[in-house]
């Protein structure tokens, strides 16, 4: 008896046609999924460096790059008179003189009008006015032309300490007066401005290599009393000095 036995064909495992295009439409999807990760990416981590660069923005580059801030400094006009006292009234008590003194602040361009008004009662009848004087030299100026920026720090009498004096502008903040020097800077920007100009009342020094120096100590005092005005003026040399003039 002959055995015949069946051959079985044996099939090598092949994608049918239909699977064949749809394999080469997810490549192509993962492929373009991909790019468009690598992109986002590439865009977000230049907006993150941007944004880095911006938050951690310092002084100095602020005032190295910033034309607009470097235009404004360049604009200050030189000034002749930056405000005035007055008694408001002067009283012995129990052996003290008690002072009552109105202080005012003008304005840069108008010298009627007024930006900052306070009124403060303090012991004594000799009162000292401190102020800042910021100078920005040839090195940030456009012109090549020194400018200057006057800042009123605190007022006291002979009775007290300087550092427990009564404020007039509040240090860190954007000066009544000079309102429109940074007013095309971003809040950011404007805030780093003035805290780190006002630091200068610690360390005058500390921005000099941008071009930026402080004279302070620029203190103007004097026995005041009832009936006169106390105004401050700018010498030709950049120092104050009190004018006085009858109250009428």
């Amino acid at each position: 008896m002959v055995v015949r036995i069946k051959r079985r064909k044996i099939h090598c495992f092949r994608f049918p046609c239909r699977y064949k295009g749809m394999a080469g439409k997810i490549s192509k999807k993962i492929l373009s999924t991909l790019i468009f990760i690598v992109i986002l990416g590439v865009i977000a981590g230049g907006g993150l460096l941007i944004w880095k660069y911006h938050f951690n923005r310092t002084i100095g580059q602020l005032l190295e790059e910033n034309k607009e801030l470097q235009e404004a400094i360049t604009n200050l006009k030189t000034e002749r008179q930056i405000g005035y006292a007055k008694v408001i009234s002067q009283v012995e008590t129990e052996g003290k003189v008690i002072t009552k003194l109105k202080f005012v602040e003008t304005d840069k361009k108008d010298m009627l009008k007024r930006v900052l008004e306070k009124e403060y009662e303090i012991e004594g009848d000799v009162i000292h006015f401190d102020a800042l004087i910021v100078k920005f030299d040839q090195q940030l100026v456009m012109d090549g032309r020194e400018r200057a920026l006057y800042l009123w720090r605190r007022v006291y009498s002979d009775k007290m300490r300087p550092e427990d004096g009564f404020a007039i502008e509040t240090e860190g903040d954007e000066p009544k007066r000079y309102a429109d020097l940074a007013g095309k800077l971003n809040l950011k920007d404007k805030t780093l401005f003035w805290k780190e100009i006002w630091k200068l009342a610690d360390d005058k020094e500390r921005l000099a290599q941008y071009g930026v120096s402080a004279i302070y100590g620029n203190v103007v005092y004097r026995k005041v009393q009832p009936g006169l005005v106390y105004v401050f003026k700018i010498s030709s040399t950049g120092s104050l000095y009190p004018e006085v003039i009858p109250d009428l």
